[in-house]
């Protein structure tokens, strides 16, 4: 399901441009508890179990009835998104522009993971709201005195963001692998641990402990490539002005 069926539409509604309607009684609640309803019926049960007749149950009225807050289910995944992601990290208490995009990782990471079903509805060619699009704003302005180009420090920011999501613990991009996470990964230890000789490498990767988890690997294993980067456009711009 798309969440951006209608752009405008959706627009207007996130980022409170929309009219009232003036017609029929006054409405008993507002979008805010709208949301947070649906937000708790995806928590508990996920997101397929979100429809109109559900939330409109949980609210006490008619699924016509909430019609008067919002179009469809499309908009009602919207609002959902952005009650769900939060109030936009704040960064201020690290220091440095690396401190403050681990920082950004790790928040973005537990907002992910009080509301599993996040990562998976965030995706594609859509409109976000006010909240939703504090997010990169935050993690751009890690990036603000680095000399970094606007595009490469928006780059970097969605390289990071991608590194989350594809490490969520409930991720389904592909390219996850089924021994790293999940109800699948004791059995494909199991498995490779069985038939060693045909997979040595693997069956001695799952063997041994590690100190770090694969997200802290590769979120590690990214920085150290853009501190990299940084370092020696920082260099030359040293040597320019010399």
């Amino acid at each position: 399901m798309s969440v951006n069926e209608d752009p405008k539409a959706l627009a207007d509604l996130l980022w409170g441009l929309r009219k009232p309607r003036t017609r029929g009684p006054r409405p008993a609640f507002d979008l805010a508890q709208l949301a947070d309803t649906a937000v708790k019926v995806a928590d508990a049960e996920g997101l397929d179990a979100v429809s109109m007749q559900r939330v409109a149950a949980e609210l006490g009225l008619t699924k016509m009835a909430l019609y008067r807050y919002v179009n469809g289910k499309t908009e009602l995944v919207a609002i959902m998104i952005e009650a769900a992601v939060g109030t936009p990290p704040d960064l201020s208490g690290a220091t440095g522009w690396r401190a403050k995009l681990e920082e950004y990782a790790r928040q973005l990471s537990a907002a992910w993971r009080r509301h599993p079903w996040l990562p998976s509805i965030t995706v594609g060619d859509r409109v976000m709201g006010p909240r939703e699009t504090g997010w990169p704003e935050r993690a751009l302005s890690a990036l603000a005195d680095t000399p970094l180009t606007e595009r490469e420090r928006l780059d970097a920011v969605t390289l990071v963001s991608h590194h989350i999501r594809a490490t969520h613990p409930t991720a389904t991009t592909q390219g996850t692998q089924t021994w790293t996470n999940g109800s699948a990964a004791p059995i494909m230890r199991d498995l490779l641990l069985l038939h060693a000789d045909r997979f040595p490498l693997l069956a001695t990767t799952v063997a041994t402990p590690s100190a770090t988890t694969t997200q802290e690997f590769g979120l590690h294993a990214l920085l150290d490539g853009l501190e990299h980067t940084i370092t020696q456009r920082t260099r030359g711009n040293g040597d320019g002005d010399g």
